[in-house]
């Protein structure tokens, strides 16, 4: 296998980067073919790799990729799912290399997609091939690829309700997550799920001179601003009334052995080009991260915003906040909250409008199972280590899902660094560490299978 893999290399690189040259941007319907040719891309790969029943199945979105390798039905079946959708590439001018023109610089592989999804999905369906060169897949086999998981996954749960019985398996397999370091590998044992609302602020209605105006009319872009800063104290404490009712509290053991994961403040600020952190009092930052929830502004516009200037009071002002969810929290109870609290606090002056948008349930992966503790042995035997389990502040709301509609848990062995820059400019993946999944996914299946046949 090592053999293989080795000679190999040079090819499982390029056809990465022919996968990565494909916009594949779900937001944008202008990129609606590239995304459909990223889809039949996976698709012709997998039958290259040996797979059987590769087809595009239709959904009122993009189409999910299925594919299939069924050796024996006595034998476990493994679920693999990944996403070929990717996010848009702006702010263009931040990026060192075109967004979309592959590049390895100091082992990266520079692209939009490079790590966040493209890079970690076709490791598996490389590691496919590997098997199915070097022996044969020891269970079966079952991908689910999807193109819209940078938009919530709009249409997996309608495509998961009505095809069960195709995309019936004993484990689902998602490689969309991180290690903690190249020599400190950690599974995700955790994810935190999300309210995502956007909200309008109106005033006049029209924009108006701010001379003949200004200190008489309310500017919706002050007020934005002052509602938006009170809804976070100084403490760092979400302010809305019933936020954190159904946050489950970690116990103090719980805490002590999520310490245990390798962190070191100064490299976290150096990474990011801070010279402090802030946050909610009493808890650590990996704690604020991960087990804790959050409220963000991710964007925020209104009035003039081209070169120059132009002295006008805006009639309306706009931003998108999202809120990051813990365990128990549910997205729709706390998008409620949000409005209800968001409205409340407006002055008489103005109008405000909440529109909300996807969310997603946070999820708790047990370490107890078979699945489990095959990924462990699998990454132990590849790194040398044994993973650490750790809990993720990013969310992927369709694990919950895929808990609720198919009662299967997921194993979360993703591959990538918190330092890939994934929805920012100049995103990439270690070579490194597309090839150590390439290496690692075909021991889980080793593993798995005899630990579930034994």
């Amino acid at each position: 296998m090592q053999a293989f893999l080795e000679t190999n290399k040079d090819r499982f690189l390029e056809e990465l980067f022919e996968l990565l040259r494909i916009p594949s941007v779900s937001t944008d319907k202008k990129y609606k073919t590239d995304v459909i040719k990223a889809a039949n891309f996976l698709k012709d790969k997998l039958i290259e790799a040996g797979a059987e029943n590769a087809e595009l199945c239709e959904t009122p979105g993009n189409p999910i990729v299925y594919a299939d390798k069924i050796v024996d039905k006595d034998l476990p079946t493994v679920l693999v799912y990944g996403h070929y959708d990717v996010q848009p590439a702006d702010p263009l001018d931040l990026w060192k290399s075109p967004p979309f023109e592959p590049e390895i610089r100091d082992g990266k592989i520079y692209a939009r997609g490079a790590c966040d999804d493209k890079g970690q999905t076709y490791m598996h369906v490389k590691a496919f091939e590997a098997m199915m060169q070097n022996g044969g897949v020891p269970c079966n086999v079952k991908f689910m690829l999807e193109g819209e998981e940078e938009i919530g996954s709009e249409h997996l749960e309608w495509f998961v309700k009505n095809n069960k019985e195709k995309i019936a398996a004993d484990i689902i397999l998602i490689s969309d997550t991180g290690i903690i370091a190249n020599d400190v590998p950690a599974i995700t044992v955790g994810l935190r799920g999300l309210s995502y609302v956007e909200v309008e602020v109106t005033g006049p209605n029209r924009d108006l001179h701010s001379g003949l105006y200004g200190g008489a009319v309310p500017n919706p872009i002050n007020v934005l601003t002052k509602m938006i800063a009170s809804l976070v104290d100084e403490n760092g404490k979400i302010t809305i009334p019933g936020f954190y009712d159904k946050v489950a509290v970690l116990s103090e053991e719980e805490r002590a052995e999520l310490a245990k994961a390798p962190f070191s403040l100064e490299q976290f600020k150096k990474d990011i080009g801070l010279k402090d952190i802030e946050g909610e009092a009493g808890f650590t930052t990996p704690e604020r991260v991960s087990i804790r929830p959050t409220l963000d502004v991710n964007g925020i516009w209104g009035g003039y915003m081209e070169e120059g200037a132009k002295t006008v009071i805006a009639s309306k002002a706009n931003a998108k906040i999202s809120m990051r969810l813990v365990p128990d929290q549910d997205p729709d109870e706390i998008t409620e909250l949000f409005t209800k609290h968001f409205v409340s606090i407006a002055p008489n002056s103005v109008s405000v409008n909440v529109t909300p948008h996807h969310g997603g349930i946070p999820a708790v992966v047990p370490t107890d199972s078979v699945a489990y503790q095959a990924a462990s042995k699998a990454m132990e035997t590849t790194f040398g280590k044994v993973p650490v389990p750790i809990r993720g502040g990013g969310s992927i709301p369709i694990v919950a899902m895929f808990k609720q509609e198919l009662g299967l848990d997921s194993i979360l062995m993703g591959f990538g660094l918190d330092s890939d820059a994934i929805h920012s400019p100049n995103e990439h993946y270690g070579v490194f560490n597309f090839m150590k999944g390439i290496e690692t996914i075909p021991y889980f299946y080793k593993y798995f299978a005899e630990m579930s046949t034994s």
